[in-house]
């Protein structure tokens, strides 16, 4: 594998490694918390942590900069765990794989922490860097972020001393973000009754896998296959062609995610065996043909395998193969107030059938408090149609962009002058703590920047190399021209 640690700027990349060593699927940051009190005490930084586990280091002006408003550099620990089906990685024990491709920094199959740990590792770089001048410093490294944005909820009110807050957790280098989507976890759960297993059948593991995934917001707008949604496509067919029955079903794992892959056990009569399995090839064919563009390596098979004991009663499986097949899934509405922004939409992330319950679990999206709302309320009628539980939860708001923000008229002029050109001011369809962080301080000033990552949330998840130099001087610029008190 390459050493990142040769890279440039060699100190961001030093810091960037160091964490890659360190497991931090979220809730499990354990790791990291002591890893950062261990940086702040040896490096003299005043290090404050929380019930929690966020971290919050300080650091005073640089000689000449004491008359500028405080700057609080914001990331989190954590980092979302995926990886590829044939590769053998424990999130909770292994350090991740990187390597140097052509201008990009990727890892070996799995994720690759780059968001957030780029702009965790930039902010360290800040506070140990002899060379940068700044203002009054503070570094504030949340947990949970990627499953519940728990830091960020949690976060004791006062504890930040600074007027202005820069989020490095944006992905495209060259823009600054001013405003960001609310979410909302909708659940459903229905027990249903199991049926023994008929004689004369044939069962088969089906399988969809080879879709790109990605993050539930930034690449909704893509168009990407879900694997949920492929896969109770084709049950609603198989169902009313075959006679097909469902023994269990496993698709996707995290709510942020969009589903890779899904897996299930299903019996058809023997008689029909034949036919189903050209069946399945004619749906691979299909969607490799509907998504060709978007998702051109979908593979769908159908294995033989044993039959097993039970499947789910023919009622209550018509019920929630419909409810699932209609929920809404993707982009479900574009802004009327920033163009190219995806205002509304939702991932249908979770689905399981496993041993008399079914689980569902959908990631729903908005900038529009109004919208994410009944949006969510919608998916839950088709659940509750087919007389499944739905709770709502974890709810948590967007971030309204703010125009005449003094560190955005700051941070356009710097990049200006360094690059020659003005930064695109845009809004993410993702959740950025900004906006739960500004709920309980209401009068702080915020932007988010960051280096350009292409798709998060996925195996396939890289950091261009390039951009992080570009990321880090405009930091480093950033900092030095901070607007004064």
């Amino acid at each position: 594998m390459s050493d990142i640690r040769n890279l440039e700027p060699k100190l961001v990349w030093k810091y960037f490694h160091e964490i890659t060593q360190i497991p931090r699927p979220s809730k499990k940051e354990k790791g990291m918390t002591e890893y950062m009190k261990k940086f702040g005490k040896e490096h003299g930084l005043e290090t404050i942590t929380d019930k929690t586990g966020n971290v919050i280091l300080r650091k005073p002006a640089t000689k000449g900069m004491e008359n500028r408003k405080g700057i609080i550099m914001q990331g989190h620990l954590d980092m979302v765990p995926q990886k590829n089906s044939d590769k053998k990685f424990d999130f909770e024990k292994d350090p991740i794989e990187t390597r140097v491709d052509q201008g990009w920094v990727k890892a070996n199959g799995t994720t690759l922490g780059a968001d957030n740990g780029i702009g965790v590792a930039a902010a360290m770089a800040v506070m140990t860097d002899p060379k940068v001048v700044h203002g009054p410093l503070e570094a504030l490294f949340t947990v949970d972020e990627e499953t519940g944005m728990t830091g960020a909820k949690t976060l004791k009110k006062g504890i930040l001393k600074g007027e202005i807050m820069i989020n490095m957790d944006s992905e495209d280098e060259g823009e600054l973000y001013v405003g960001c989507a609310g979410g909302i976890d909708v659940s459903a759960t229905r027990n249903y009754k199991q049926e023994k297993t008929p004689s004369g059948v044939t069962a088969y593991k089906i399988t969809v896998k080879g879709l790109r995934g990605g993050h539930s917001g930034v690449d909704i707008h893509l168009g990407r296959a879900n694997a949920n949604k492929l896969m109770f496509r084709f049950f609603q067919q198989a169902e009313h062609d075959f006679g097909m029955r469902i023994a269990d079903f496993s698709g996707g794992d995290l709510r942020n995610a969009i589903p890779r892959e899904s897996f299930a056990t299903v019996i058809v009569p023997s008689i029909k065996k034949t036919q189903f399995e050209k069946f399945v090839k004619g749906y691979e064919k299909m969607y490799r043909s509907e998504f060709k563009e978007v998702d051109p390596d979908i593979k769908m098979s159908a294995k033989a395998c044993d039959a097993p004991a039970k499947v789910m009663n023919a009622g209550d499986q018509y019920r929630i193969i419909r409810c699932v097949f209609v929920c809404p899934n993707g982009m479900l509405r574009m802004s009327h107030s920033m163009e190219g922004l995806v205002e509304t939409s939702n991932n249908l992330a979770i689905v399981s059938i496993r041993e008399g319950k079914f689980q569902a679990h959908c990631l729903t999206r908005s900038s529009v408090d109004t919208a994410k709302e009944a949006t969510a309320w919608k998916i839950a009628a088709g659940f509750q149609l087919a007389d499944a539980e739905v709770e709502l939860s974890g709810s948590y708001p967007g971030w309204n962009p703010d125009m005449a923000s003094p560190i955005l008229k700051t941070m356009q002029e710097t990049y200006q002058k360094l690059y020659g050109k003005v930064p695109e001011i845009k809004a993410i369809h993702a959740g950025l703590e900004c906006g739960i962080i500004m709920g309980g301080y209401p009068k702080l000033d915020a932007i988010s920047f960051g280096p350009t990552i292409r798709y998060p949330h996925s195996p396939d998840e890289k950091v261009e190399i390039e951009s992080v130099g570009k990321f880090w001087n405009f930091l480093v610029a950033t900092l030095k021209n901070a607007p004064v008190k």
